[in-house]
This record gives C-alpha cells, structure tokens and sequence, in this order.
C-alpha cells in the first residue's frame, strides 16, 4: 500500500473519531432531544417556574371542608315578655245571674287598656262584709299559658253561693280581684248581687275562660 493511501485511511479514521466525540447524540440516548428534560422550565415573563408535581402545593386553594354551618335561631325575642297580669286596673267587671236556685252568677271582666294582659288562675272573689273568699274550683293553666286578653277583650268565670242550706248568708254584693301574683295593690271592684245566698261549704269560683258556657258549666 502506497504511503499517500495510508495517510488517506488514517486521516479518515482522526475524523470519524472527531465527529463521534463532538457531535450531537442520537435521539432517545441519555442527554439526547427525546429525554424528558429534569430542569425548570421558563415561563413567556422571564422567570424560571417549576415543574408540576402529582401533590397539590401548600400555596394553592384552600380545600373546602365538609362541616355544616350553623343554622339560623329561631324564634328570637318572645312577643309576650311585656305582657303582665291583668290588674283591677286593667279591666271592668260585671256580675250577672246564671241559675237562682244555686246562686250562679257569670262573673265578666273586659280589657279596657290599650295593652294585652294576662287574666291568671282564679278571680279573687269576697262576699259583702262575709269574711273569707270564694273558693277555687277546677285547675287552672301555668302563667306562661294563662289567657291573655287584648284591649277590648273579655275573660269569664262561674260564681257559685249554692244552695240553700240554712248554714250561710245572704249578700246584696261582691267584690272582685285580680289574682297578678305579686303583692300589688288593687282597688277591689264591686257588683250588685242581691239576694246572693253564699253557703259557707259550697261556694266557688272557676279560672278565667275565654266563653261564658264553659265558665258556667265548670
């Protein structure tokens, strides 16, 4: 082999040797185009960001959570906390003759206030110049249930002397008060009832209703 063909090979072989050494790489080799790149990416303003992650980051959204929110109060203030108890004060009075034979009267009391009050339990009912008052007949409801009356309204109860049994009294007139459960003073209000004969076992009074029927038939 002539010395200008050896040089010719070898000077060949430097090349390829060259070439092979500073030359890209093939795609999909280590470090080549098909690699997914490691390092961060570049956002359109300049600044490097990094690459998403399978786990929500710290700084994102808050999670919403589950826990129910609290529903509205209801009710609010009670609409009958400034309703206090009917008084003498409050109301009017009459006293009407139901059943003779018994000395029934229907006793009435009327709101004559530009306020609702409240008629509780029994009346408070006292016979002439008898000592001593009606007794209470039948149950009456709690305070918080007792009947209120607005202006204009009217409550009712049955008065009772009894029968004639030669142990009581005849009286021309009762007087009545409201019972308000508290030490309040009253100017008793009086009706005429002539001939009321109050026996001193039998007489009684029922609670305030809102009919006069029911109040008699107690």
């Amino acid at each position: 082999m002539s010395t200008v063909r050896k040089a010719a090979i070898a000077l060949a072989a430097v090349s390829a040797l060259a070439l092979t050494a500073c030359g890209p790489t093939e795609d999909g080799a280590a470090g080549g185009p098909g690699t997914p790149s490691a390092s961060p990416t570049v956002s359109p303003s300049g600044s490097a960001t990094a690459a998403p992650s399978a786990t929500p980051s710290k700084s994102g959204a808050p999670k919403k959570t589950a826990t129910p929110t609290k529903p509205p109060k209801s009710g609010g203030a009670d609409p009958d906390y400034d309703v206090f108890p009917c008084s003498t004060f409050d109301v009017t009075f009459t006293a009407s003759l139901a059943e003779p034979t018994t000395s029934s009267y229907l006793l009435k009391i009327t709101n004559k206030g530009t306020k609702a009050c409240r008629a509780l339990g029994h009346p408070i009912v006292t016979f002439g110049d008898l000592d001593g008052q009606a007794t209470e007949r039948g149950a009456a409801p709690g305070i918080e249930d007792a009947l209120r009356l607005e202006p204009g309204q009217s409550a009712y109860a049955g008065l009772m002397g009894g029968a004639n049994d030669g142990k009581g009294k005849t009286v021309n007139s009762i007087a009545l008060t409201m019972n308000t459960e508290s030490d309040l003073a009253q100017t008793p209000l009086k009706a005429s009832t002539p001939g009321f004969y109050v026996s001193p076992t039998k007489n009684s009074v029922t609670a305030w209703m809102n009919n006069a029927e029911d109040a008699l038939s107690l």
